[in-house]
């Protein structure tokens, strides 16, 4: 028990698939891991769950359950299946679960912890609010994206620019995400989609005066790529920007970027969807450290069919392992840093 007290703590912030690929890294080590996600997620299989179901969103929630799990391969399989025809086409079984164990323990929360004990996770997933709410983008030429589908697959963001981004209703944090902020050692932010997925948790009351708060460490993970019509021009500088905005504060101590480039046949494929890799300038002066390193994985990510949102996932993605390793190299030379007076 006592070498569990004195763990270190990481809390992590994002959604979607790049919580999954940073959550599947980070078990692997001897942290208290804490898992804060998005619920704002509209889209493909819990779109529908959502309006038939009046249930909260689970999709985000479930892929990192999965990341965490400690269960056989099996189950994982089973929570990530897509079912391809039928009534129930498109659904993922996991989503299907989570939205069951709701109805029968009575509430989302509930029904979250009888996930984490069914898949014996590591560490605690935990929604960013309690509350049913909707992601809105206003566009400055009036156009209102309702959801994280539609601002998902919107090409219009950067050319019309954001003249207001909320939620509606306003939510409140979930008071243990408050609290596992608060008591953090490192808060990783990210990666994932900007708009649809990181900073959406912003938004919610109550995260980013915790964050501004906290004496955590925090890391922002860049993404690889950047976004046609949403981030085409961005550069490491601009999300960290974006980032510390939404923050209301110069929040950010460290930034993760990828310096392996893909193979000339994935760059051409992103190239042709107006998607290219980010830039990093070494000559701006900056408030934050950048870790510049390779972290791209060798795999590249097939597309599902039967996984409606399937055309809007990134192709390329960071290496669990290597993403891992980074972070907790940060967090000792953090920790010891006063250990080493000068090395001539």
């Amino acid at each position: 028990m006592q070498v569990f007290l004195f763990m270190k703590k990481i809390v992590t912030i994002g959604g979607g698939t790049g919580s999954f690929t940073l959550l599947s890294g980070l078990k692997e080590y001897p942290i208290r891991l804490s898992a804060i996600v998005s619920m704002a997620d509209n889209g493909g299989s819990t779109g529908v769950l959502r309006d038939e179901l009046g249930v909260l969103p689970p999709g985000d929630v479930r892929q990192c359950l999965v990341a965490l799990s400690n269960s056989s391969d099996s189950l994982r399989k089973l929570m990530n299946y897509r079912f391809e025809n039928g009534g129930l086409g498109g659904h993922n079984f996991g989503n299907i679960l989570l939205s069951a164990l709701e109805k029968v323990e009575g509430g989302f929360l509930a029904g979250v912890k009888e996930a984490e004990k069914i898949l014996n996770i590591k560490g605690e997933v935990i929604p960013v609010t309690e509350s049913d709410v909707d992601l809105y983008m206003k566009l400055n030429d009036g156009t209102l994206l309702k959801g994280e589908r539609d601002i998902t697959v919107s090409i219009d963001i950067e050319k019309k620019g954001i003249d207001q981004y909320y939620l509606n209703p306003k939510a409140k944090a979930n008071k243990k995400a408050i609290k596992r902020i608060m008591e953090a050692d490192m808060i990783v932010i990210g990666p994932g989609n900007l708009y649809s997925s990181v900073l959406p948790n912003f938004l919610v009351d109550g995260i980013s005066e915790a964050i501004c708060k906290s004496k955590a460490i925090v890391v922002f993970n860049c993404n690889l790529a950047n976004k046609e019509g949403q981030s085409e021009g961005f550069t490491l500088e601009n999300y960290a920007d974006i980032i510390n905005k939404y923050l209301r504060k110069d929040r950010i101590d460290f930034v993760t970027f990828n310096t392996k480039k893909p193979s000339k046949k994935l760059i051409e494929k992103y190239k042709k969807q107006k998607e290219y890799l980010v830039y990093f300038d070494k000559d701006i002066k900056k408030n934050y450290k950048v870790i510049a390193t390779n972290l791209l994985s060798n795999k590249i990510s097939k597309l599902n069919k039967t996984d409606k949102m399937a055309m809007s996932r990134a192709f390329i993605r960071h290496d669990s392992d290597k993403l891992a390793k980074v972070l907790m190299f940060l967090l000792e030379l953090e920790e010891n840093k006063g250990l080493i007076g000068k090395i001539i």
